[in-house]
C-alpha cells in the first residue's frame, strides 16, 4: 500500500461516520508543516497569515507553538474581530477604506494597542482621520515596500502590483508624513516577495520554465535584499523605535530569515501545503487540509459523479486554480466539464472501485479559501476526529 493510500484509509475510518461534503485537518501533517516553517525561520518569529487558515481554533493552537508569534489579518473587520477574541498583535497586511472599522480602533484603547493598519499612501491617512468620528486613539501603522523585480529601466516588472513606495526615499518621506502627524504612530515596515514566496521553482513536466524561474527568483532576492535593507536603514533615521521588519512567505522563509533587516517572517500557507505549494526545490509540506466529497452517481465504466466540487481558488484564472482530485490517485476531471457548481463527473480506472457514497477526497489549490465552502474542519489525531472547529464562516463570517 502506498503512503497516499495509507492516508486514504485512514481517512476514511476516521471519517466513516460523518457524511460528506466535509473539509479535515490532518494535525499530525499540521503540527510537522509548523515546525518545519520555525525550522526554515532560523530563530526569527513567524507570524500566522490569517487569509491561509480562516479558522481560530488553528490559529490559537500554532500560536500556542514555539517559534510563532502573532497574526497578519487581509480585513479591517476581521482584525478587529481578532482583536476582540484575545488576539493581542494582529497586523493588517492590505489597506482598508473600512470607516467604520477605523472609527472602531480609534475608539477601543484594546484594539488600538493589538492592531496595526497598513499604509502606503498619505490619503490613506486621510481616511483614517476622517473616519475617526472623536476617536482618541493612536493608530498603530506599518508601511509597505514594493518588492517587484523591474527589469530594462521599469519597463519589464515581476511581482504583485501591491505599494506603490519602492524606493528607501519614498518610504522614509511617508515614515516623515506620519511622524508630522498626530493620532499615529509607525511601528513597522512590510514587503512581500510573492514572486519568490508564492511561485513555485520545480513545475512538473516544464524543466524549462522552472530554470527560468529559479533563476528569477534568485536575481530578485540578491535585489529585494540590498533596496530592503537599504528601505529599513531610511526608515530607523526618521523612527528608531520600529518594532519590526515583516518579510517572505511560505516559499521564500529561508531566503527572507537570513537577511539581516528582516526581524519576522510572514506564512500561513505552509501549514496546509495546498497543491499550489507542492512545486517547490526549497521545501516539501505534507498535505494537512482536504475536503471529502460524496459519490453519487455512476454513469459509465471508468466514471463516477461527486456532489459539489466547483471550488476554484483566486489569482490568474487556469487549471492549476481547481482543486485536485487525490485520493483515490488516479482520478481526473472531464475535460469538457471541469469542477461543476452542485456536480462533478470524475474519469479514470479507480472509478470503478468507487460505491454509492463513498468518499472522494481533494485538495484545494490555495488554503484558507477553502474554509469559505465549508462551516467546520474536522480535526484529525492518527485515525480518528478528535474535535470539529468551526472555520471563519461557521462563526458567521465571511470577510470578503
Amino acid at each position: 500500500m502506498t503512503a497516499r493510500a495509507a492516508d486514504r484509509a485512514r481517512y476514511d475510518r476516521a471519517t466513516a461516520a460523518l457524511d460528506a461534503p466535509l473539509a479535515l485537518v490532518d494535525l499530525d501533517a499540521f503540527d510537522a508543516n509548523a515546525d518545519d516553517l520555525v525550522r526554515r525561520a532560523q530563530g526569527k518569529p513567524v507570524r500566522v497569515a490569517s487569509k491561509s487558515v480562516r479558522c481560530r481554533a488553528l490559529l490559537e493552537r500554532v500560536l500556542a507553538r514555539d517559534g510563532f508569534q502573532g497574526i497578519m489579518s487581509f480585513t479591517l473587520a476581521e482584525s478587529l474581530w481578532l482583536a476582540r477574541s484575545g488576539f493581542d498583535d494582529v497586523l493588517l497586511a492590505y489597506p482598508s477604506a473600512d470607516r467604520a472599522g477605523y472609527a472602531e480602533l480609534a475608539s477601543d484603547p484594546k484594539a488600538a494597542a493589538a492592531v496595526t493598519v497598513m499604509v502606503d499612501d498619505v490619503a490613506q491617512l486621510d481616511l483614517i482621520d476622517a473616519a475617526r468620528q472623536g476617536g482618541r486613539e493612536v493608530v498603530r501603522v506599518c508601511l509597505e515596500l514594493d518588492t517587484s523585480l523591474q527589469l530594462l529601466g521599469g519597463r519589464v516588472r515581476v511581482g504583485a502590483r501591491r505599494s506603490p513606495l519602492r524606493s528607501p526615499a519614498q518610504l522614509a518621506e511617508l515614515a516623515r508624513a506620519v511622524a508630522r502627524r498626530s493620532g499615529f504612530r509607525l511601528v513597522g515596515i512590510m514587503a512581500y516577495e510573492g514572486h519568490v514566496a508564492g511561485v513555485g521553482d520545480a513545475l512538473a513536466g516544464r524543466p524549462v520554465r522552472s530554470r527560468a524561474i529559479r533563476l528569477m527568483q534568485a536575481v530578485a532576492r540578491r535585489e529585494l535584499a540590498e533596496r530592503r535593507g537599504a528601505a529599513v536603514r531610511a526608515v530607523r533615521a526618521v523612527a528608531p523605535e520600529l518594532e519590526f521588519v515583516n518579510g517572505g512567505g511560505t516559499g521564500s522563509v529561508q531566503y527572507t530569515a537570513a537577511e539581516d533587516a528582516v526581524t519576522e517572517i510572514a506564512a500561513g500557507s505552509g501549514l496546509y501545503v495546498p497543491r499550489l505549494f507542492d512545486n517547490y526545490t526549497s521545501f516539501r509540506g505534507r498535505p494537512a487540509a482536504l475536503f471529502a466529497l460524496p459519490v453519487v452517481r455512476r454513469p459509465g465504466v471508468g466514471v463516477v459523479t461527486v456532489l459539489g466540487g466547483g471550488y476554484p481558488a483566486s489569482g490568474a484564472a487556469g487549471r492549476d486554480r481547481l482543486p485536485e482530485p487525490y485520493l483515490p490517485e488516479g482520478l481526473r476531471y472531464d475535460p469538457q466539464e471541469g469542477a461543476g457548481e452542485v456536480q462533478t463527473p470524475l474519469l479514470g480506472s479507480p472509478a470503478d472501485d468507487l460505491l454509492i457514497g463513498d468518499k472522494v477526497w481533494f485538495r484545494h489549490a490555495k488554503a484558507g479559501e477553502l474554509c469559505e465552502r465549508f462551516d467546520v474542519l474536522h480535526l484529525l489525531e492518527g485515525d480518528t476526529v478528535t474535535a470539529t472547529v468551526p472555520t471563519y464562516r461557521g462563526e458567521g463570517h465571511t470577510f470578503l
